[in-house]
């Protein structure tokens, strides 16, 4: 991404609802597959770090630390979250083999040509019995200013993520779309009413607009924490762990 979007991350992703939501997400799945006590978490694509600063405030035993391609995503994330943030790609990480006891990442393997190469680079990094939890956009057919302003390559079905994962090795626990009720306006916007200086949708929309998709948000979260996947939505994610044995 450009820089300036990095910035716009930066200054967004701590309130508006979808990161709020995404974070979310990840976070419950990490919890519900780790074992109690401590662990080796690697946000990869940290961006400037807002996920990486939720789970240092709320996961006190786990060490988090990010890597990110862009040298202006890691210096904004070390400064918001003081966590080690190291600059490397994520279809070539600069980590030893089982490194981590889990990788996660949020929007980021759509911006890479080979996203086999960093299933499979993720799969390397964590032990055995570790865990690799991907949140990726939605359905080719969305595609839209947005993705041009955010220099996406992919966007994803929840079958072509879960055999991404079993290429890797990776056993998927759970798998779904997200974003189900905010779908239908995402597509308005997305494809119907374009804004007229088009641009990238990381912003902080007014209050009123920000709590109606946080209300929605928080629906489906209550219905994702029970294991119960969505049919469709703006989103998909797939949670899954490397074979023990």
């Amino acid at each position: 991404m450009q820089s300036d979007e990095y910035r716009k991350l930066a200054e967004t992703e701590d309130r508006m609802w979808y990161f709020r939501a995404l974070h979310r997400r990840r976070a419950h799945w990490l919890a519900k597959l780790l074992p109690p006590g401590s662990a080796c978490v690697l946000d990869a694509g940290c961006g400037t770090g807002g996920f990486i600063k939720q789970l240092r405030a709320t996961h006190a035993a786990w060490q988090v630390s990010g890597v990110d391609l862009s040298p202006v995503a890691c210096a904004l994330a070390r400064e918001r979250t003081g966590a080690e943030i190291t600059e490397g790609s994520i279809t070539a990480l600069p980590f030893a083999d089982g490194e981590f006891d889990a990788i996660t990442t949020g929007d980021v393997i759509y911006h890479v040509e080979d996203v086999a190469a960093a299933l499979r680079e993720f799969a390397r990094c964590v032990i055995p019995g570790g865990v690799v939890l991907i949140n990726e956009p939605a359905y080719r057919w969305l595609w839209s200013y947005h993705d041009e302003a955010v220099e996406s390559k992919h966007r994803f079905t929840r079958p072509e993520l879960v055999a991404l994962f079993r290429q890797a090795g990776l056993e998927v626990r759970f798998a779904s779309y997200a974003n189900l009720l905010a779908l239908p306006l995402v597509v308005m916007r997305r494809k119907l009413f374009p804004p007229s200086g088009p641009t990238s949708d990381v912003q902080l929309f007014p209050a009123p607009i920000e709590a109606m998709f946080s209300a929605m948000a928080w629906l489906e979260q209550a219905w994702l924490k029970r294991g119960w996947p969505l049919p469709a939505g703006s989103s998909v994610f797939v949670a899954g762990v490397k074979p023990a044995n």
